[in-house]
């Protein structure tokens, strides 16, 4: 019975595709399939009976692989190792542990190098830059998850290029696709032989490190792509100024299991971009519990409306030289069940990024208009509108629409802009800001002196209001520098004809210091606090221009 099922056993290793040696206890090969012999371009199974591993199995093997292979060899523990068994192609060697005096050997059928493009299956390339593709990474991956030992630290060194997209909208695709392919180049220049690079998707691309001292390798490799993307492109006369971001994930530090590798490669990324761009970073286990936050923050944003948690709150803005209030600014605000009431600045910049904006900078503008219409003809309301909401063409229609379905006047109506939003196709924004001219309605700078065109912008489009952001009224009381910057916005404002808008007017002798320099306008704490709709009309009687200087 024991003869029969030894007999079944080899029967089956001869003709199984993975790779099984027994050594003896001389360190000698006792047995090999020929899946064995085959991986490692051995020849016949019969011919590696009785030699050594070190004498045929490193004929074609990377300079320093022998001596590596004869300390595991020389150890009964288990590990793992990539050998290179040929000019293109390497195999997977997993050392099981000492069985008795023996050791037992398994190969894994081997994988392509990314230089041997003429053996590598056509579906496991990226016909743009010839490198591997996700099905690749899938393969390996699938590899790596068979040999999940304590001893074997694979790591995942994803890139992605900051800013891409500009590239493809300034220069075209072709242009855009020259760029991938001299990174790819690059990138090929930072790997050892052992190593995977596949390009994952678009301007992903990712370095898989299957045998390493970890996270060193991986940082020194990681470091030298952040350097080395910093590095011009000269692509047909075009000088491209490029980054990448690059994250990294390593089994056995922070990371479990292979399959995980490239969801936490990610999350490194995104860190790594959440902190400025250009830099490389690590997975640690904090970042997936942020990003379940974010998630569940974001399943709750999506929910937010319909379930009616946003309201807006209204902060009065004071014509200084008039000494009354001329309008209010619409705040909006979420109230949350669980969470409780969530700042706009948790909020509004993931609702830009997940699209959401649109749907809720439309309820924002229309519940404005209409609760406006409630107040007294002279009063104006301003709404901010995202650089996001003007990306799309309907914004021009939802305006429209908002002061039609309410019969709010629109000159009653202000929208505030920041500069970032005429900082991408501004031909297209420009015409949409003409278009919501055109109806009557008034445009204001918000947050005017924080960026570095905000003048150019000036000459380019008729703004009826600067609102002059708090910092400068903030460090005027200390700098007389940003003092001499103040007195200058409101003489700049006056010369053009427009309005200027002091936020975060907090004290008397900010307002008093305003007014002397000849500001139209102050909102802030000094005025009052940002309050609910169904207080103005209360607020309005009681903000007799005695008293209005009073309310804190």
């Amino acid at each position: 019975m024991n003869t029969e099922k030894g007999t079944l056993l080899v029967k089956s290793l001869e003709r199984a595709n993975v790779g099984v040696a027994v050594l003896d206890e001389w360190r000698r090969v006792a047995y090999a399939n020929p899946a064995f012999a085959k991986q490692l371009n051995l020849g016949e199974p019969v011919q590696l009976v009785g030699t050594s591993p070190l004498d045929s199995w490193t004929h074609s093997a990377a300079e320093g692989q022998a001596s590596l292979l004869k300390r595991r060899l020389s150890s009964d523990a288990a590990s793992t190792l990539a050998l290179r068994v040929g000019p293109q192609r390497a195999t997977t060697l997993y050392l099981c542990a000492g069985i008795g005096a023996r050791r037992l050997i398994i190969s894994l059928p081997d994988w392509p190098l990314t230089e041997d493009v003429s053996r590598t299956p056509i579906s496991w390339l990226d016909p743009l830059t010839e490198l591997g593709n996700r099905l690749m990474y899938d393969n390996q991956v699938r590899r790596w998850a068979r040999l999940e030992r304590d001893t074997y630290f694979p790591a995942v060194i994803l890139l992605d290029l900051d800013r891409f997209k500009q590239v493809n909208d300034t220069l075209g695709h072709a242009i855009g696709d020259e760029l991938l392919k001299l990174v790819a180049k690059r990138m090929r220049s930072t790997i050892r032989e052992s190593d995977m690079l596949v390009r994952l998707d678009g301007d992903e691309f990712a370095i898989l490190q299957n045998e390493s001292v970890q996270p060193d390798s991986a940082e020194a490799v990681g470091a030298r792509l952040v350097e080395l993307m910093q590095r011009p492109f000269l692509i047909e006369g075009h000088q491209i100024n490029s980054s990448a971001s690059v994250g990294v994930a390593i089994r056995g530090h922070g990371t479990r299991k292979a399959e995980e590798l490239l969801k936490h490669a990610d999350l490194a990324l995104y860190e790594a971009k959440r902190l400025g761009r250009s830099r490389l970073c690590f997975f640690d286990p904090q970042l997936e519990s942020r990003a379940l936050a974010r998630r569940n923050l974001e399943l709750d944003l999506r929910r937010a409306l319909g379930l009616r948690q946003f309201s807006l709150l209204y902060q009065p803005q004071k014509s200084i030289s008039g000494n009354r209030i001329s309008g209010f600014e619409a705040l909006i605000r979420w109230d949350h069940p669980s969470r409780g009431r969530v700042s706009p600045v948790d909020f509004i910049s993931l609702a830009e990024e997940i699209g959401e904006i649109h749907p809720i900078g439309e309820w924002v503008l229309k519940t404005a208009c209409r609760q406006a219409t409630t107040w007294d003809s002279q009063l104006s309301v301003a709404v901010n509108i995202s650089p996001v909401q003007f990306e799309n063409d309907d914004i021009v229609n939802v305006v429209a629409k908002a002061l039609e379905t309410s019969g709010l006047a629109p000159e009653r109506l202000e929208l505030e802009i920041t500069e970032s939003t005429l900082l991408g196709d501004s031909d297209e924004v420009m015409r949409r800001l003409w278009g919501i001219k055109a109806m009557g309605v008034s445009i204001a700078m918000d947050d005017f002196g924080t960026g570095y065109a905000s003048l150019s912008y000036l000459n380019s489009f008729p703004f009826s209001k600067l609102k002059i952001d708090r910092t400068f009224l903030q460090q005027a009381e200390h700098s007389p520098r940003s003092k001499a910057l103040m007195k200058a916005i409101l003489s700049m404002g006056e010369s053009l004809g427009m309005a200027t808008v002091a936020e975060g007017v907090e004290t008397l002798d900010q307002y008093e210091e305003l007014s002397r320099g000849g500001c139209t306008t102050a909102q802030g704490y000094y005025i009052a606090r940002p309050m609910a709709p169904e207080a103005i009309e209360e607020y309005l009687r009681s903000s007799r221009p005695t008293s209005l200087t009073l309310v804190k």
